[in-house]
């Protein structure tokens, strides 16, 4: 019987939420997925170059019958407070409509229960900066009714940097000394063949 009340309280929550908002607040959210990555603590990855292992799960000490309505999971790359400071464009907002957190999708997935995981490379347009993972439990709708993240409620715990690629690589620089060169080697042999077509002029003057 408790764990029908504690069910029933959840879902008229979650549906007070969206008709009073229009929208799904996060602090609606019950944090029903448990959610891990391989990367470690304040470890950087390069963007571009390395890959990160994401799993989640459902989090069974939740009554039955909690994840009903999870049809996928929708897996994200979020900023830590760290790196929102001064940044109004990755504000966290509790309207996840409008909340600019997790910005970056690292996967998408129909729901299970049981362990899944997704290796991610992380992609080359990752701003450099501090993050975490989170995940969202979706309903049929494509509507936020659940969630898991790999940090603590206050975000600072498991956390981990990204370096962004800097525009410059070995390839790049190789390639551009050999047009360099190419075009040295061009001027002189321009002036040369043109030495040599005056060359006759000048003697039948």
């Amino acid at each position: 019987m408790a764990a029908r009340r504690t069910l029933l309280a959840s879902l008229v929550l979650a549906c007070l939420a969206q008709a009073c908002y229009g929208n799904v607040l996060f602090s609606s959210l019950q944090g029903t997925l448990i959610v891990s990555a391989s990367s470690q603590p304040g470890q950087v990855l390069k963007a571009g170059e390395d890959k990160i292992t994401v799993t989640w799960r459902y989090n069974q000490s939740f009554p039955a019958g909690t994840d009903s309505a999870y049809k996928t999971v929708q897996v994200k790359l979020c900023y830590a407070p760290v790196s929102q400071v001064d940044r109004a464009w990755r504000k966290t907002v509790d309207n996840l409509a409008k909340d600019k957190t997790c910005q970056h999708a690292i996967t998408s997935r129909p729901y299970s229960p049981a362990d899944q995981s997704y290796e991610w490379l992380v992609q080359k347009d990752v701003p450099e900066a501090t993050y975490f993972v989170r995940a969202y439990a979706l309903n049929a709708e494509g509507v936020q009714v659940g969630f898991g993240q790999t940090t603590d409620k206050n975000k600072t715990t498991d956390l981990f940097q990204v370096q962004a690629i800097t525009g410059r690589h070995a390839s790049l620089d190789i390639a551009s000394a050999c047009f360099s060169a190419f075009s040295v080697v061009s001027l002189i042999g321009f002036f040369i063949a043109e030495k040599r077509k005056a060359k006759p002029s000048s003697a039948s003057n």
